[in-house]
């Protein structure tokens, strides 16, 4: 009777383990699934420092936290397309400076498009979003170039249409300080130009004119509201998150966030760890990145071999002294605070892998079905998904490229 029983017992258990791996194994199907079916698309990422600065083979496999994206985990990744950002820092604006930064930004489109045509097995540049469902198509990941920081610009209006013609898609129009184009949400000195400046104003029409995207992320509140007053399209916010949840000016208040949905336009959200939580300030991580980024004033580089060292020293601060990142679970959460705020259709994903976004669960581009899975977890329908991942995107591209057409009728 007692051996009756435990055979009954250890039946139970084993069936209840095959039971729960079944589960888990159809779970992982299901998100499989719908993560394939989505456009799943990251609108910001710095890989092109990479490219420029060492000898990293974009075509290998590589590993968290040195190099978070790379051609073989684009496609764990199922990821359909990803915006390399032509990120230069600001300088102060003098002419070597303006033609370094301009050099700077030639050299990584150069770059770029290099290691993509050596790879055509795996890659393609797409400067539409018909070319992304193509590429997307063929089993490839869409690689478009995005500009952090509209300093390449210098003064000079026609090189919007310049680098435009090189495949650039959207201007990121300032980064941590202020350039001749707007503020900075962060520049220490304050507000130069009380918002956009008459250059600016010149730039943002002339966007519009070509059909190329407006970013905001980086840029200050007031030069945010001026861009919607101006912008005949609609804008994006390429890697940014909610304020409400996380009090740095880089992200967007409730308010902007309602302004944004009422342009119509999508903002993507970052996961870089003080954009998704406050900082912990008692850290060494902490203090060590504050240290090096007043070194470099507010990482205004006086050379190449200067922003360099910078970054060399930034990623030896990360494997020293290990950040502790936010997970994929607070990352949502704000996903979740600008649907409730502005509605589903104006949300996204712009990581800021490779310049500094990461999270616990989700250390890079292989991660992404993970994120899938959290949003499926929280009640997130399959459209809903696809919204978030590339579709409320590619409507935003597509708005623009459209209003560009009607500018030139």
């Amino acid at each position: 009777m007692k051996l009756t029983s435990l055979f009954c017992i250890e039946a139970i258990l084993i069936f209840s383990a095959l039971s729960s791996e079944y589960l888990f194994a159809q779970s992982d199907k299901k998100v499989s699934k719908i993560h394939h079916r989505a456009y799943v698309i990251d609108t910001h990422t710095d890989a092109p420092m990479k490219l420029v600065e060492s000898d990293f083979n974009m075509a290998e496999r590589h590993e968290a936290p040195d190099s978070r994206i790379d051609f073989p985990r684009l496609r764990d990744g199922d990821v359909d397309a990803v915006f390399f950002g032509l990120f230069t820092g600001q300088r102060e604006r003098t002419p070597e400076n303006y033609d370094k930064a301009y050099r700077l930004a030639n050299q990584m489109i150069d770059s770029t498009c290099a290691v993509v045509n050596r790879n055509p097995q795996m890659v393609a540049i797409a400067t539409s979003p018909d070319d992304i469902i193509r590429i997307s198509g063929q089993n490839k990941t869409a690689i478009c170039l995005g500009m952090e920081n509209g300093f390449p610009l210098a003064k000079d209006v026609s090189r919007v249409s310049e680098f435009y013609g090189k495949g650039v898609r959207y201007i990121t129009l300032c980064h941590t300080a202020n350039n001749d184009i707007c503020d900075s949400s962060t520049d220490p000195l304050g507000p130069e130009s009380n918002g956009l400046s008459s250059l600016g104003r010149q730039v943002v029409i002339e966007m519009n004119r070509l059909g190329m995207i407006v970013d905001v992320s980086h840029i200050s509140d007031k030069a945010f509201y001026d861009v919607l007053a101006l912008s005949k399209a609609p804008v994006i916010a390429s890697h940014s998150s909610a304020r409400a949840l996380c009090d740095h000016p880089r992200n967007m208040s409730d308010d902007m966030l309602r302004a944004l949905a009422k342009n119509g336009g999508v903002i993507q959200i970052c996961i870089l760890g003080d954009y998704i939580v406050a900082a912990d300030t008692s850290t060494v991580n902490y203090h060590k990145h504050q240290e090096l980024e007043a070194k470099y004033h507010n990482w205004k580089f006086s050379s190449d071999e200067e922003r360099h060292k910078a970054w060399m020293a930034y990623d030896s601060i990360d494997t020293n002294f290990p950040p502790i990142l936010p997970t994929i679970a607070q990352a949502v959460d704000h996903i979740d605070h600008v649907v409730k705020i502005a509605g589903i259709d104006f949300v996204g994903i712009g990581s800021d892998f490779d310049g500094g976004g990461g999270l616990a669960d989700c250390v890079d581009v292989a991660g992404y079905p993970k994120i899938t899975a959290e949003l499926l977890k929280r009640g997130y329908s399959e459209k809903d998904i696809e919204k978030i991942w590339g579709g409320n995107f590619l409507r935003v591209f597509r708005a623009v490229e459209k209003e560009a057409t009607n500018l030139s009728r």
